[in-house]
């Protein structure tokens, strides 16, 4: 059974229905077209992993897909809602109620403790909370990554891998319907990237978010239920061998 949208009582298509997407920017006076005519849809509940050599495409897509830039050519819609018309200020309201990200260099404030850090993103997309549901909320999200003795540590007393798990906690305190994860462990050793990943997919779970991740790690990818391979702006699905 489809679920049902509790805000807008619609019924649940694709997360994401990306067609023809095109993306260019112009250098020079000359056009650098990024994107090419990409066509991405992705279910509720999905978990897609998007790779590709630098420079391909890959985290200009999770930009569109995040509403953060604009597509030139073709249609995004994202969580059932078009934001190829969107203005700034709606593309921002769009992602504080559905859009979580997880970024490769963590982005958290570095005067902030992990508390502050969390609570912020969600005092941001949840405005309406008081400030103690609010730190009651960010102090369980917390727990939920493993770091509820670190909450009042800043992130210069944190190892790489706390940190990108207070960076999950942030993107996730909100229960976003799509997670957006750019290189989650392209800054992490390989154990460190295990543990956040474990936890990224089990939250997502747990949430029932769907997830697109972009990663250079193949067995990161291979745990996904698709993958899809960038090239020269151009989108391909990776045909699975049978079991």
């Amino acid at each position: 059974m489809k679920k049902i949208d509790s805000e807008t009582g619609a019924g649940a298509g694709p997360i994401i229905d990306a067609r023809g997407v095109g993306y260019s920017l112009e250098i020079a006076g000359r056009p650098l077209h990024i994107l090419r005519g990409v066509d991405l849809r992705v279910e509720p509940g999905e978990v897609v992993a998007i790779v590709g050599p630098s420079g391909s495409g890959k985290t200009s897509m999770l930009m569109l897909l995040a509403g953060l830039e604009k597509a030139t050519a073709g249609t995004v819609r994202v969580c059932g809602e078009g934001l190829t018309a969107m203005g700034e200020d709606q593309l921002a309201l769009f992602r504080r109620r559905n859009v979580g990200i997880v970024f490769q260099s963590f982005h958290l404030v570095p005067s902030l403790s992990a508390l502050d850090n969390v609570g912020l993103a969600l005092e941001i997309a949840a405005p309406e909370l008081s400030l103690a549901e609010t730190r009651k909320r960010a102090t369980a999200a917390l727990a939920d990554v493993g770091l509820g003795d670190r909450v009042h540590h800043r992130p210069s007393a944190l190892s790489g891998g706390e940190q990108q798990r207070v960076g999950l906690a942030r993107a996730m305190v909100s229960r976003p319907r799509l997670l957006l994860a750019d290189e989650p462990t392209g800054n992490l050793d390989q154990k460190s990237g295990a543990v956040v990943i474990d936890l990224m997919f089990g939250l997502a779970r747990q949430q029932g978010a769907t997830v697109v991740l972009i990663t250079h790690d193949p067995a990161l990818a291979a745990r996904a239920d698709r993958m899809l391979t960038m090239t020269n702006g151009e989108l391909v699905e990776n045909m699975r061998e049978p079991a």
